[in-house]
């Protein structure tokens, strides 16, 4: 086959990002993180005062939202209307943002259709919440990762002390089930596993095992589906 997908959904925390970026590097396929440009309409309403429970006045500023991505020595980075905002994105802030903007309909539609046409023409593996079940409801392979809350909150936190950012581990626990909840919950596309993904527990696994664990998945798929 000449092109093909692999969609990865699951939860805050599970590592989805971070293997799919390595999956990206072994096989040599186009990474597309579709929780980052959740994050950066939700950095867009905090930039600019939009009250994040006023559905209409985000759905009415994304026209003036530009986001484009860019691979920069093999990182992907993520513009909003010009600017650079790959780390900015990042904080705690932003992604309790990007989990409220996220359950509205025309952000979704916005966002799924740029997602789709990233997809079209390349080999891609991409990661989010709805990949399987909406994104990409035909890719090649589909994976649901998760992992336990605990294992969730150390993850976030060693992530957010890399990043030299202050954070309290009980916040953090409380902030990703609630993100959970409003995931798995919300009206439009909720966090659920694909009736056809493979599901992997990666709470007692490192991230070379969990991409070991992939990388198996995904060779065994597209063989099958190039017989």
């Amino acid at each position: 086959m000449n092109n093909y997908s692999i969609a990865i959904d699951g939860p805050a925390g599970s590592g989805k990002s971070t293997v799919a970026k390595q999956i990206a590097k072994k096989l040599n396929l186009l990474y597309i993180d579709t929780g980052a440009m959740y994050r950066a309409v939700g950095l867009y309403c905090l930039k600019n005062g939009i009250d994040l429970k006023e559905e209409q006045k985000i759905a009415s500023a994304l026209k003036n939202i530009n986001m484009s991505i860019e691979l920069l020595q093999g990182i992907q980075n993520i513009y909003l209307n010009g600017e650079n905002v790959t780390e900015k994105i990042r904080t705690q802030e932003v992604g309790k943002a990007a989990s409220d903007v996220a359950a509205i309909l025309a952000v979704r539609q916005k966002l799924v259709q740029i997602q789709r046409d990233l997809a079209k023409g390349h080999s891609v593996i991409m990661d989010g919440r709805d990949i399987g079940t909406n994104v990409l409801p035909d890719a090649s392979v589909k994976i649901y990762l998760n992992a336990s809350i605990e294992e969730r909150t150390k993850r976030r936190c060693n992530e957010l002390k890399a990043l030299g950012k202050q954070y309290n581990s009980e916040r953090v626990k409380k902030e990703i089930i609630q993100r959970d909840e409003n995931d798995k919950n919300r009206k439009h596309n909720p966090l659920t596993k694909a009736k056809d993904a493979f599901e992997i527990d990666s709470s007692d696994m490192n991230i070379e095992q969990v991409t070991k664990a992939v990388l198996n998945i995904v060779k065994q798929k597209i063989a099958d589906l190039e017989v």
